[in-house]
């Protein structure tokens, strides 16, 4: 018997492991070297990596399939981007490990966008691509490969352009898209009635695109918005896509479920879907022919996503619009200040009514501010005044009215009732709040009950509001008009937010947002507390109030159905003017011309560095670019509140003309991909152009 000697490890020495012997690989006689975005976290990492391709493998894996490879020493995710001929890489490739999906999910436009938008944010291409693709469902996967082959539609949709007919350009921005043309436009919508409502305009502008023979992608920031332009694209001949009739519309949001979001995704990317409606990762959908994109209201802050790298629609969809040639609308009530910007600077036009048509189809408007009511004496104090009171109990009688209050819950913030001080948890220091009207003080930061709550600075305990939530306004109005139905939207309340509400007589209470449609309109409409909707130190502080307030008057009826809206409180001067005379469009443009003089954003592109003192120091200190200036670091404060004393982060500013807006980024990515390489400690956050900023 053949005995192989072996040298013994020593005892107390590592063990040395034999090299892995590798088994010979029969690669793909054609472009045999496929370049791959690998999904791995650190970010010196970011950038293409080339495998070999085996001969078994030669037909699945195509350009955009999702796959398995080896990479530090583990199988991780990855898309192939392309193949080629030679490798750039001197040494010996490895070769992928298997093809996950039966065909691409990843188109060549959507991977060039990707890539813009991880530039654009300092990011990475992995993070980008996690968000712009969503997870695997094989079972769908399967269904959609058994389909026949893609099919003619059965019907086109209907050419109409009635909602357009009231805005200065409106028929031309259809005729345009009918055309085959790319018109870009910032859209400052109307109220109206059914038939006449923005959701009808977005259906007529994408009926017009797909006559023309090109896709389109519409992105809203909620399901109830989702749902409302997907029955209006249904009123115009383009209906919910279904696996016997190609060329429908498809819904793409993350709260149908991952099974029905992945199918709506392959539609899309296989063509059997010509239009996708969805919410914030919609943005990225592989429309096939891209030809229209439109984003509804831009302002609002679910447009902006929280994930790394933190990108937001309105500048995605800008990035799509340049990439495919596609026209581009950004349609709201109001007006955000980047979207005024996108006129300014030339790359979209401002599409608005006249201002008789906008007298006409808006309600009537007052500012109900303490020189307003200086006759009504102490009254004037009240949260509900006298005004306001006989509004409520007039519009009563002809249909619902909708009270906006701008804080959730029931009291969201309480105080010393002796020295008006903010009452804190003993514990953390964070504000305390009231859920109920018997329900015992707690800590709206770590939840911990104050049962034996006294003020740190007087030693009294008791206890009076700071602010009234949704809740107690209910509350208050429903003793105020006994036998009145009093329904509550909110993403807090016990029905949580509602879509619509019948067209009778009742009282809505809706936090900003979660206003539901009248199908008749609204009788009256009272925005309480506009003090509190105007403060802040956000840049768009008035901006966002006056979106806001808009929001609620479209739902209004006009002012010849007696429509009005009241705005109670002493708000801000400039956005209450603004509600008054409808015109959002001046606002936008004097706190834009503000911001140029001041040079605030957006006129310059900022980024943040957010963590530890030592490693913002090190990142800030890597970034040189011309022009550039850092502003900081100061502390950050925890949950808002106090900072930690401990170890307080810290945050960094940089600010850069825009026309070095790409350098700054660049730079910036750099230097957190050499923090990645050298292992530096700390968790960084790294942010550019953030909305708490805009």
């Amino acid at each position: 018997m053949d005995v192989t000697a072996a040298q013994p490890t020593l005892a107390g020495m590592p063990r040395v492991r034999a090299p892995r012997r590798q088994l010979p690989v029969d690669t793909a006689a054609r472009l045999p070297v496929a370049r791959v975005c690998v999904d791995v976290q650190p970010a010196h990492l970011d950038r293409v990596f080339e495998y070999l391709v085996p001969a078994t493998l030669d037909e699945r894996a195509v350009p955009g399939c999702r796959l398995k490879v080896r990479f530090g020493g583990q199988d991780v995710d990855g898309w192939l981007l392309e193949r080629t001929e030679e490798a750039e890489h001197e040494g010996r490739l490895v070769p992928i490990r298997r093809v996950v999906t039966s065909g691409p999910v990843l188109t060549p436009e959507l991977a060039r966008v990707a890539r813009a938008v991880a530039d654009r944010y300092a990011g990475t291409l992995a993070d980008v691509l996690r968000l712009a693709v969503p997870p695997r469902h094989a079972r769908v996967e399967a269904e959609m490969d058994a389909l026949a082959p893609v099919q003619a539609p059965a019907a086109a949709p209907a050419a109409a352009g009635g909602a357009w007919s009231a805005y200065r350009g409106g028929p031309a921005l259809l005729q345009h898209l009918l055309s085959g043309g790319a018109p870009r436009a910032v859209w400052t919508a109307l109220p109206g009635p059914q038939g006449d409502r923005w959701p009808d305009a977005v259906a007529q502008a994408v009926a017009a695109c797909v006559l023309g023979g090109r896709g389109a992608l519409v992105v809203a920031p909620d399901r109830r918005d989702v749902d409302r332009v997907v029955a209006a694209l249904e009123q115009v001949g383009l209906p919910a896509w279904s696996s016997a009739a190609d060329g429908g519309v498809v819904r793409l949001t993350a709260e149908d479920g991952p099974a029905p979001r992945y199918r709506a995704f392959l539609a899309a990317l296989r063509g059997r879907a010509r239009v996708v409606v969805g919410t914030r990762a919609s943005a990225f959908a592989p429309v096939e022919d891209l030809g229209l994109v439109v984003c509804w209201d831009d302002g609002d802050p679910l447009h902006a996503e929280p994930r790394a790298p933190y990108p937001h629609v309105r500048e995605v969809l800008t990035l799509r619009a340049e990439a495919a040639g596609a026209a581009a609308i950004f349609g709201a009530h109001g007006r955000s200040v980047e979207a005024q910007a996108l006129v300014e600077r030339g790359w979209a036009a401002s599409v608005t009514a006249d201002r008789a048509v906008l007298r006409s189809r808006t309600p009537r408007v007052r500012a109900l501010t303490s020189v307003e009511l200086a006759r009504e004496g102490a009254a004037a104090a009240a949260r509900l005044p006298a005004p306001a009171f006989a509004a409520i109990r007039s519009a009563l009688e002809r249909g619902p009215v909708l009270v906006q209050v701008p804080r959730a819950g029931y009291l969201p913030a309480v105080a010393c009732t002796r020295c008006r001080a903010t009452a804190r948890c003993a514990v953390c220091t964070g504000p305390l709040g009231l859920t109920g009207p018997d329900a015992v003080p707690a800590c709206r930061w770590c939840g911990r009950l104050a049962t034996a709550w006294r003020c740190s600075t007087c030693g009294n305990d008791g206890l009076r509001s700071v602010r009234v939530g949704s809740e107690r306004t209910a509350e208050e109005i429903g003793r105020a008009f006994p036998g009145a139905t009093v329904r509550v939207s909110g993403a807090r309340a016990a029905a949580g937010v509602l879509a619509e509400v019948p067209d009778r007589p009742a009282i809505v209470v809706a936090t900003p947002g979660a206003e539901p449609v009248a199908a008749g309109g609204y009788a009256a409409a009272v925005l309480l507390d506009a003090s509190v909707a105007t403060a802040g130190d956000a840049l768009s502080a008035e901006p966002d109030a006056l979106r806001r307030w808009l929001a609620a008057a479209a739902l209004v009826r006009p002012i010849g159905d007696g429509g009005e809206v009241l705005l109670v409180g002493d708000g801000a001067e400039r956005p209450t003017q603004a509600l008054v005379r409808w015109d959002p469009a001046g606002l936008a443009a004097r706190e834009l011309a503000e911001r140029a003089e001041l040079g605030l954003p957006p006129v310059i592109r900022v980024a943040t560095v957010t963590g530890p003192r030592e490693a913002v120091g090190l990142v800030v200190g890597r970034v040189q670019v011309p022009e550039t200036t850092v502003w900081g670091p100061v502390v950050v404060s925890a949950q808002g509140g106090s900072p930690d004393p401990l170890d307080p982060d810290v945050r960094a500013m940089l600010r850069a003309p825009r026309s070095r807006g790409a350098e700054l980024t660049r730079a910036l990515a750099a230097s957190v991909a050499v923090r990645s390489a050298r292992r530096e400690g700390g968790t960084l956050r790294v942010q550019v152009d953030p909305p708490e900023l805009l």
